[in-house]
């Protein structure tokens, strides 16, 4: 499909806007500069991201008087890009407002590219990512394989929870249970639960207490829900399925880091359809399974792509039943995807 063209007037507005945006974003940083020069932030200190809006972060302080407040804060020019989860130095302003100086080492991200190919964080110094899916909205096997090669890539570990374990009936059981023991076979741990009976919730809260963790998924599975029930008082905004299209619809609209009572941190991520891998290697795709290990390298051919080639050690232990037809199936269809962006 050809792009459609802009006239000369389209053309002006968007430069227009641009150059106004360009602007803002100038002045800004004057007013920064002018206000780390005068004196009228307080000392440098440690704080934690929050959550993330543009130029704009939520900082808790973590150190000094007036650990665990919260202050809106910009960032400098020159800061690395920050998600929720980062620590940072940085100075408080009178106005519960602040400005992020430096970011300081991470320990890990969760990254994936957005339409453009750009890498975007979705959150950082992560313990677990916590792949939640359920009855309605209909669990693909495939955006949950994609959150696992994510997460192996990186080496966080994750965790598949089945939510809303309530809806669960003859004609949706037999699959998504398949599906859980299929993946706590391959060595993953897989939970269970549900906000309206409360089953499960106890063994998912002792399992997070002490760790950073990351609800992801797509929108309706219900993170929110778990994220109200786990910590009373949040009152986070969920919403229901589309009645058309069983989907959910987006309620959170930014990463969002919460404390859990016992210790421990909770970040509640926006759903999302799709999470795309364009940004790795076939080979990091291929050590993204881990019924995979051992076998890579062992093929006759070494750019064996494990497709049809005679002696291909991946295709073998499928034959064997070792690999499953899903969990192979899936794998194509991830590498396919590597030359579609």
């Amino acid at each position: 499909m050809s792009k459609r063209k802009l006239n000369r007037r389209q053309k002006w507005r968007i430069e227009k806007v641009q150059q106004e945006r360009a602007a803002r974003v100038s002045k800004k940083d004057r007013e920064i500069d002018q206000q780390l020069s005068s004196g009228q932030l307080g000392a440098e200190q440690e704080g934690l991201i929050i959550a993330h809006y543009g130029r704009q972060v939520d900082v808790e302080s973590l150190e000094g008087e007036a650990k665990g407040t919260i202050n809106r804060c910009y960032m400098r020019a020159n800061v690395d890009a920050l998600v929720t989860g980062d620590k940072v130095v940085w100075r408080p302003g009178a106005d519960n407002d602040g400005v992020v100086l430096t970011r300081l080492g991470r320990e890990n991200a969760l990254v994936r590219p957005d339409t453009k190919g750009q890498i975007k964080p979705v959150a950082a110094n992560i313990d677990y990512i916590v792949i939640v899916f359920a009855p309605e909205p209909y669990a693909h096997t495939n955006l949950i394989d994609r959150y696992i090669v994510a997460a192996e890539n990186t080496g966080i570990e994750p965790v598949l929870l089945l939510n809303k374990t309530d809806l669960l009936n003859s004609d949706n059981a037999p699959r998504l249970l398949d599906m859980a023991e299929r993946y706590q076979q391959i060595g993953y741990k897989v939970l269970t639960a549900s906000t309206v009976d409360e089953d499960g919730l106890e063994l998912l809260k002792s399992l997070l207490d002490q760790k950073v963790s990351v609800f992801v998924g797509q929108s309706g599975v219900g993170k929110s829900s778990l994220v109200n029930t786990l910590l009373p008082g949040i009152n986070l905004k969920v919403g229901e399925l589309s009645e058309q299209t069983r989907k959910g619809m987006h309620t959170t609209t930014t990463a969002m880091l919460f404390h859990m009572p016992d210790g421990g941190d909770l970040i509640d991520s926006p759903g999302i359809r799709e999470f795309g891998l364009w940004h790795i290697e076939e080979r990091d795709v291929a050590e993204g399974f881990r019924e995979f290990d051992g076998l890579l390298g062992t093929c006759k051919f070494r750019d064996c792509r494990h497709r049809q080639e005679p002696g291909c050690a991946l295709r073998e232990a499928y034959e064997e039943g070792r690999i499953s037809e899903e969990r192979m199936e899936s794998y194509h269809r991830i590498v396919n995807s590597l030359d579609e962006f």
